[in-house]
């Protein structure tokens, strides 16, 4: 039987298409959102798959709604409250706010693997975030201070400061991460 075609865009094209039709350097996106060019022209290939706050801040760079890039595209329903989207190898994310690509606050469903962390770039977005751990241990590093958070405890922080987000325990953890964006 043929295997079923995605009709999902790559989040990077995605991004390269609105970036070229308005006409927006690369070099503007990169001060705008203190990733290198580099990172970007990775982001743009398919080779680097950014994290939720690192897209947040390309599409205010980009001047476009959030949703835009976050959204997925598929007509059915059902596959798409099932599906997780890959961000990374070991950092997967679900969006629990549909329909708020308007909104400043979004809310997502973390899940990371045992022993890993989002490797590449650290987060760092404008506003406020929320981190609940629903099961699992991890670390949250906020600046210079960390802060492990095991099942049922929580952490409301500037996700203006840079951040990185890590499962140190021998399972799976799942988080809801609420970011509010100004």
């Amino acid at each position: 039987m043929p295997e079923k075609k995605s009709t999902l865009t790559p989040v990077g094209k995605k991004i390269k298409q609105v970036r070229t039709e308005k006409k927006i350097p690369l070099e503007r996106i990169a001060n705008e959102t203190g990733y290198a060019v580099d990172y970007l022209k990775e982001i743009e290939a398919g080779n680097a798959i950014p994290p939720v706050g690192a897209l947040l801040q390309i599409s205010r760079a980009l001047e476009i709604d959030s949703g835009f890039l976050l959204r997925e595209q598929e007509a059915n329903l059902k596959d798409r409250v099932k599906q997780y989207t890959k961000r990374t190898d070991n950092y997967a994310y679900e969006t629990l706010t549909p329909g708020a690509e308007n909104k400043h606050l979004k809310a997502f469903r973390v899940s990371i693997d045992p022993m890993q962390e989002h490797k590449g770039v650290g987060y760092c977005h404008e506003g406020e975030e929320f981190n609940y751990v629903l099961s699992g241990e991890v670390e949250v590093v906020v600046g210079d201070h960390v802060n492990r958070l095991s099942a049922g405890e929580s952490l409301h922080f500037n996700s203006g400061i840079q951040h990185q987000l890590r499962n140190v325990g021998d399972d799976a953890a799942e988080l809801l991460v609420v970011i509010y964006g100004p």
